[in-house]
């Protein structure tokens, strides 16, 4: 189709009409180079051009729609039977088994296919498929590049009031998926609006969650059984403790009463090593660290008041902030406490001020993370005020090794658990710092601003790689740690275990080196009582002070007395003496 275009203006008001032809270039003026003008040329250097006319550029934001995926699972169950057998009776099944057992074509096939399973069962035992070779260089390697962390996925609180991220737990078959506590801490700024509600999220989803945990009250802590992935408990901010089953959704299967429950907020939960892998403990603020079974919610099993003088006063009870329970120690858990102090404990003593073994103090402030080595149990890290410290079990008056000040609170942290020597740090202007003590123990290895807010909770994954941490605003990033900070070098046990062993030994004397100068102290003190006693006793009886206090005492009032009667004499002679010269005035007048 032809498009036609007709113009209704007149010829005049297009302008002067081009009239274009071709012919060769013309030479109008010649101008010849005049060397008088040489004289007058100054050479500008540098020379500056100040340009005006700059290009115009527009900016635009296009933002493309959000593709929202789904996970479904489905269960298989046991099928294929024919109708008239039911696969709930067991006497049916059986006899149908043996029916199709005596088919020819069932034995043939069995006997075709058996001959093929057992070439490939030779094979797969012959050759191993997945040997690493080269596994020296690779770590080698892996030790020159600069360590680092990358982000890999950021989840955020779906709600439009946010709440802060207070409890992380890596799911224990696989670590696909993380379930986050969220909870607003600072009672105060609490609404009524403010969502109760809990997640499990994919790694790989960090548009929707892909479970929702729905308590009364809000989660501030939660943990994965690591005996049964389905099953979770969680902390409450009322004091209550819930469990939920996955499979048996959204709302909590069983809470503890609220009478037999704690009176703060549940700051931490830890499950323990036992057959039926149903026990658990919790601690509080309150000053109560309880033993539970979620076979049985109502009360709980046991109870310990974390009383330093051991007479199980609450009144005086330290807040329990933090526990640490190792699998391999099962009778021994330590408890971080609000005024800075670790306690000690023996969950197997006699009697309850036997439960409380010992207490370890150097912290200004709550210890919020409280974590012994998987590598070496004996130390173990805690983090608080401005510091992160390292303890060994040996010694209870200080720390062995311990972080500079920072300018900013610690809030978490944790050991890796593939190297001895490395441990992590979060702050609260949202930096996280891996700290690598065989590389160098002043400054940390690696500082990485994750968000703007201040870091709450950290969670590390169990082979190392993957690290979790949530911010105060409900924002939990998911980070990638460079391989060398997360594959164990060479001899770095051996090395671990010398600078350990290195700087227990010199707390060791440091503190004997204390304890002999306090005795001198002490035996100085003691003397000087002992020289001060005899002096008193060469001194005069106490009959004697008091007469010669009493002599003193009348003769400085006699002599007060003399001094008064001089000074009325004076004054009035004085009197007299003015008198005198006014009679004599009148007399003359």
């Amino acid at each position: 189709m032809e498009i036609v275009y007709v113009y209704t203006k007149k010829r005049s008001e297009f302008g002067r009409q081009c009239n274009f032809s071709d012919r060769p270039a013309e030479l109008h003026v010649d101008i010849l180079p005049d060397p008088s003008q040489m004289d007058n040329y100054i050479e500008r250097n540098p020379c500056d051009n100040p340009t005006q006319c700059a290009q115009e550029m527009s900016e635009h934001e296009v933002n493309t729609e959000r593709f929202q995926t789904e996970t479904r699972g489905i269960n298989h169950v046991e099928g294929g039977w024919p109708k008239d057998v039911n696969p709930q009776e067991m006497e049916q099944t059986i006899r149908y088994r043996k029916k199709v057992e005596k088919d020819e074509n069932y034995v043939n096939t069995v006997l075709q296919l058996g001959s093929l399973m057992e070439h490939c069962i030779k094979q797969n035992n012959a050759i191993d498929i997945y040997q690493q070779y080269f596994e020296e260089e690779e770590v080698s390697e892996s030790a020159e590049e600069q360590p680092s962390a990358k982000t890999i996925n950021v989840f955020r609180d779906p709600n439009e009031i946010k709440r802060t991220a207070t409890g992380l737990s890596w799911h224990p078959d696989g670590a696909k998926k993380l379930a986050v506590a969220y909870s607003s801490l600072e009672f105060q700024r609490a609404t009524k609006d403010m969502s109760f509600d809990s997640y499990i999220w994919d790694i790989e989803n960090p548009d929707k969650p892909e479970m929702t945990l729905k308590p009364v009250s809000p989660l501030v802590c939660l943990e994965y059984n690591p005996k049964d992935s389905h099953i979770l408990i969680g902390g409450c901010y009322n004091g209550q403790i819930a469990y939920w089953d996955t499979r048996k959704g959204s709302q909590p299967v069983e809470m503890s009463t609220i009478e037999h429950s704690h009176r703060d907020p549940v700051y931490k939960v830890i499950w323990l090593q036992s057959k039926t892998g149903t026990d658990y403990f919790s601690a509080s603020t309150d000053g109560n660290v309880l033993w539970w079974d979620i076979r049985k919610m109502s009360e709980p099993t046991e109870r310990l008041i974390l009383d330093p003088s051991k007479k199980g006063n609450l009144d005086n009870a330290l807040g329990a902030i933090s526990l640490e329970f190792e699998t391999t120690m099962p009778t021994k858990f330590m408890v971080g406490t609000e005024q800075g102090q670790v306690v000690s404990c023996n969950r197997k003593a006699k009697t309850p001020a036997e439960k409380i073994v010992c207490t370890y103090s150097g912290h200004h402030g709550p210890i919020y993370a409280l974590q012994r080595n998987p590598f070496f149990p004996k130390n173990f890290l805690t983090v608080a005020d401005w510091t992160a410290r390292i303890w060994s079990e040996e010694i209870k008056e200080s720390s062995i090794m311990w972080t500079k000040y920072h300018m900013t609170y610690l809030t978490d942290g944790c050991w890796s658990p593939v190297r001895p020597a490395v441990f992590f740090t979060t702050r609260m202007d949202g930096t996280l710092d891996v700290w690598d003590l065989l590389f160098k123990q002043n400054d940390p290895t690696l500082s990485l601003k994750v968000c703007d807010e201040s870091l709450y909770s950290l969670r590390l994954q169990d082979n190392g790689r993957f690290l979790a941490c949530g911010s105060q605003l409900g924002t939990t990033t998911l980070l990638e740690i460079s391989p060398g900070l997360c594959t164990l070098q060479r001899n770095e046990k051996a090395l671990a275990t010398a600078m350990f062993e290195r700087e227990t030994k010199r707390e060791k004397i440091l503190e004997a080196r204390h304890r002999e100068m306090r005795l001198k102290e002490r035996s100085r003190s003691e003397q000087g009582k002992e020289e001060e006693t005899k002096d008193v006793d060469t001194e005069e009886s106490s009959e004697d002070l008091v007469a010669r206090a009493e002599k003193e005492f009348f003769e400085v009032v006699e002599f007060e007395l003399k001094k008064r009667e001089r000074e009325e004499e004076k004054s009035q002679s004085k009197a007299d003496k003015e008198k005198e010269i006014s009679e004599e005035k009148e007399a003359q007048d």
